[in-house]
């Protein structure tokens, strides 16, 4: 299984002018209100999921914890925009940005 590396997530976050206003002290402090900047996160954040891998609930958890202090809304905020899925506790990527 790939690991989520939420140090990658952030750092990726804060290189990003539009994005980096939104991190302090290594984690998202705030999301944008903007929905066109919220999406780039949350596509940002989808870009550590392997597509074709399934994620257990408390690995996605764990992960998005390190990213943002209500990891249970970033997680609402991936499947409510189609960027992951979930069933029986498992989640796995379904939308954002391929790179090959």
């Amino acid at each position: 299984m790939s690991d989520l590396d939420p140090a990658r997530v952030i750092e990726a976050l804060a290189s990003d002018p539009s994005l980096q206003a939104f991190v302090r002290d290594g984690r998202v402090e705030t999301m944008p209100a903007k929905m066109s900047r919220r999406r780039l996160l949350l596509n940002q954040v989808a870009l550590a999921f392997e597509p074709g891998v399934r994620y257990p609930e408390r690995d996605v958890d764990d992960f998005m914890r390190a990213i943002h202090p209500d990891h249970a809304a970033l997680r609402r905020y991936m499947v409510d925009q189609g960027l992951l899925d979930r069933a029986d506790g498992v989640y796995w990527r379904t939308g954002g940005t391929v790179i090959a």
